[in-house]
């Protein structure tokens, strides 16, 4: 058996419960706070943390380490998330290099530019209660060892500094002198040497490679979304590196990426565009319809050359300023199912021919349009490439060659137009010119985030299952091209190969059957609903109302004598016995200025903010004083503190650490949401009904089976689903004949997200798998409706808060009626159907209805 790569022994390792997934606070809690880690980032840093702590595969130092991750998983905030993590543990000084002047300007905003768009650290960090600012540094000659010292170049000047003098440039001696990590971003074109026997790549090479073991202490890390896993020298100098392998097509199959449809047409060439400036528009009036704030940003790449794609701009505004509604009339003879479904969105909402044109001219005006081959007005440039997302920015056109095909970060890019009609021609491989094509549409694969009512995950595609969803048109790319048969079977196979396509995937239409919908229960029946609202924290009247603990918070003074200790795990503080002397100053004892110094400097303690969990704070001044609120608590300083009442800048530290504590207590105990205990009637008709779905064939959670095609109690002609949702299926079968004694109406619908309902305690988000209708025969007209969820055991600890919400529908309505046109209703949420403990379901079940019944 060959030898196995790193991550595989992670894998397994992770499979058997060895790797734990326990995150330092002081690093998620010096991340910006709009930022939430996604599970394979998780598994990232536990990756690394393990094998930075412990001795894997006898590997000696200095470190070196790869991240194989995805274009657009989040490679730069995991590069955040270890410097911090490598803070606390004595590192100082990080190299960033890459191969783009383009990147490190980038990377400088999100790593230096509170006021950046993409800002990746905390405002205010702490680490081992003290305030930890972030230095860019030109070397590390006489830097500061109290901040976290950046210093950022390319591997060309790099290379350049390294071997030739120049006053205040980097030096060896400065590797060896100091312990640095380095952070190499887009690494593949640093192992270039390695790969291609390439003798400039091989001096970069080994130019890295040199500065790395200058000191067995300096760290190594490596971050690329291309890795090479074939050639024999990549495999050997890998494969005790390489922590984590993460690609494009796991990155898509997990549902982070937009989903890529290649639009190809007969129109001729200026047609093809306004068709896709068309969708452009569509995309945007479907999200200004569901109040999303979206700039859709359209991008037309040139073949070869700058004069290329200037010729491509100048004809663009040509058309723009001639563009007529009878120009866009003819666009309406477009086969192309997603250009139909965008006229019938403006007819819908009375947009004709004439107001597109008009709006056309408007939002795709010169002054909206970039072109970033202009190397005089390359700064600018940047800029606006880097803020597209801001409300401020108002481009809607690109117009570009090359440049954008590494380190371009933008998540509204929603289409590419393909400015040439041309193909790489002969032979049996795919192209280089359709492989680079695909390479830059996976750039502009990145998610729009977004939530809807129904749907929490920010991050993540949402209508897979529901491909005729309006929104769904927001979590497709777009690549328009000409239909060539030939050119469009390579690039499906270029994109197949970068993991954005998948051979495997199917559409499958899941339909109600004709008998259902012309029954009276689907015409005239309801299902009961609620509905999630902001959160209402009028209980609150104290810091302890939200899980604020009122424990001293401890701050180490800088300078101070050691022998003290403070490990914080982010639930509490443990102060290891000091032999320092310490003092306890109550907040309410420190001058006014301080304290309002740090909560000016902390945006979580404004004061409208401090109003949504605190409704009944009148004044800031209430919140620093009373007893209730800051007034209550107190810092213990440890360290010298003979002076502690004329050193400022340490009480404003020390607030500032406690501060920092007080927002992640509030953060981790108060929700923004709360699901109502109100259930409303919404008519079945308006709830269920066909869908087209999208999977994996081979996904063994998506078995199709019509064994449910005869039994009319089933509302869909088709079943998609698990093994365990077909054995509850199957138990339901065997109780039908049983219940038609008591009940004249059963009915089992599948929820195909069809609809959610909100946990109570925090709005969470819940679609229960199915929701089963019984109406008894004899009595009142009363009906049930029960909500159902099949879980595997494994994977019902991890769920848990969706049975204690089912339990909690169940104890809420125990005993009440709802009533609705002359009938009754009520609700029961039934636990968890497991297979393995059917009978134990099956009690649950029938003590909820004849509990129900006796109540």
């Amino acid at each position: 058996m060959p030898e196995q790569f790193l991550y595989e022994e992670l894998n397994s390792f992770a499979r058997f419960g060895g790797l734990s997934k326990e995150i330092p606070a002081s690093l998620t809690r010096n991340l910006n706070p709009k930022l939430e880690l996604r599970p394979y980032q998780q598994d990232a840093f536990a990756r690394f943390i393990h094998c930075y702590q412990n001795d894997y595969s006898g590997k000696k130092p200095p470190l070196h380490f790869l991240f194989n991750m995805a274009t657009g998983s989040g490679k730069t905030l995991m590069m955040v998330g270890l410097m911090l993590y490598l803070y606390e543990r004595g590192h100082r000084n990080f190299l960033f290099f890459v191969n783009s002047t383009n990147i490190i300007q980038k990377t400088r905003d999100n790593f230096l530019r509170p006021d950046s768009l993409k800002y990746l650290f905390h405002p205010e960090i702490v680490i081992g209660e003290k305030r930890v600012r972030v230095s860019s540094v030109e070397n590390f000659e006489g830097a500061s060892p109290d901040d976290l010292n950046i210093c950022f170049t390319t591997i060309q000047k790099l290379h350049s500094d390294l071997t030739s003098e120049k006053e205040n440039s980097l030096t060896y001696e400065d590797f060896k002198k100091h312990e640095v990590v380095l952070i190499a971003d887009e690494a593949h074109h640093m192992s270039a040497g390695t790969k291609s026997q390439n003798e400039l790549y091989e001096s970069w090479e080994n130019t890295v490679q040199k500065i790395f073991t200058q000191n067995e202490k300096n760290l190594l890390l490596e971050f690329t979304a291309t890795h090479d896993y074939e050639s024999a020298g990549m495999i050997e100098k890998y494969r005790d590196k390489v922590l984590v392998r993460y690609d494009l097509l796991q990155f898509r199959n997990d549902l982070f990426s937009k989903d890529v449809v290649l639009v190809h047409s007969d129109f001729a060439p200026r047609e093809r565009i306004l068709q896709a400036l068309l969708l452009s528009q569509y995309k945007q009036a479907v999200a200004a319809k569901h109040n999303l704030r979206l700039k859709p940003v359209i991008l037309f790449k040139a073949q070869r050359t700058i004069a290329q794609s200037q010729q491509n701009k100048a004809d663009f505004h040509a058309l723009i300023d001639g563009v007529t509604a009878n120009q866009i009339a003819a666009i309406r003879q477009s086969k192309v199912e997603i250009v139909r479904r965008a006229f019938a969105f403006f007819d819908e909402n009375n947009l004709s021919d004439a107001q597109l044109a008009e709006r056309l001219k408007r939002d795709f005006a010169e002054e909206f349009c970039l072109s970033v081959n202009d190397e005089s007005e390359k700064d600018s440039q940047q800029i606006l490439l880097n803020t597209l997302e801001a409300p401020g920015n108002k481009i809607r056109a690109i117009f570009a060659v090359q440049k954008l095909n590494e380190g371009w970060d933008v998540l509204n890019l929603f289409d590419i137009v393909r400015c040439y009609e041309m193909r790489d021609t002969g032979g049996p491989k795919i192209g280089k010119t359709t492989v680079s094509e695909a390479q830059l549409i996976g750039r502009g694969a990145r998610y729009f985030p977004f939530i809807t009512p129904e749907h929490d995950e920010r991050f993540k595609r949402k209508f897979d299952g529901d491909l005729k969803h309006e929104l769904r048109v927001l979590e497709e790319l777009h690549y328009h091209s000409v239909n060539d048969n030939r050119y469009i079977s390579e690039i499906r196979a270029a994109l197949i190969a970068e993991g954005l396509m998948d051979e495997t995937v199917v559409e499958r239409e899941l339909k109600l059957k004709e008998p259902f919908k012309q029954s009276e229960f689907y015409k005239l029946g309801v299902v009961w609903l609620n509905d999630r609202i902001p959160k209402k924290y009028e209980r609150v009247h104290s810091l302890s109302d939200v899980g604020v603990s009122r424990r001293n918070f401890i701050h180490i003074i800088a300078g101070g004598s050691g022998g003290s200790t403070v490990a914080l795990d982010g639930t509490q503080n443990r102060a290891i016995a000091s032999t320092e002397a310490a003092r306890d100053m109550k907040v309410c004892e420190m001058d006014k200025n301080i304290l309002r110094t740090a909560l000016a400097r902390n945006p979580f303690f404004n004061f409208a903010a401090l109003r949504r969990y605190f409704p009944h704070l009148e004044t800031m001044n209430d919140f620093i004083c009373k007893d209730d609120y800051l007034g209550g608590l107190a810092v213990t300083f440890q360290g010298n503190v003979d002076k502690l009442s004329e050193n400022r800048s340490e009480q404003l530290a020390g607030v500032q650490g406690l501060l920092l504590q007080i927002e992640a207590e509030i953060r981790g105990q108060a929700t923004e949401y709360e699901g109502t205990r109100k259930f409303q009637q919404s008519r079945i008709h308006e709830i269920f009904h066909d869908k087209v779905l999208k999977f994996d064939k081979n996904n063994p959670q998506r078995e199709a089976d019509d064994f449910v095609a005869d039994k009319k109690w089933f509302a869909f002609e088709t079943f998609f689903g698990t093994s365990e949702e077909k054995k509850l299926i199957e138990f339901i079968n065997r109780q039908i004949k049983d219940w038609s004694k008591q009940y004249e109406q059963i009915y089992l619908l599948r929820n195909e997200s069809h609809f959610a309902i909100y946990n109570f305690a925090d709005g969470r988000a819940f679609q229960p798998d199915f929701v089963l209708f019984l109406r008894r025969k004899s009595g009142e007209l009363l009906s049930y409706q029960l909500f159902i969820e099949p879980k595997g055991k494994h994977l019902k600890e991890h769920n848990k808060w969706k049975e204690d919400f089912l339990k909690a529908i169940t104890q809420e309505f125990a005993g009440k009626t709802l009533k609705l046109d002359g009938k009754n209703y009520r609700l029961v949420g039934v636990p968890f159907y497991n297979s393995e403990d059917e009978n134990v379901f099956k009690v649950d079940l029938e003590s909820a209805l004849d509990a129900d019944i006796a109540a």
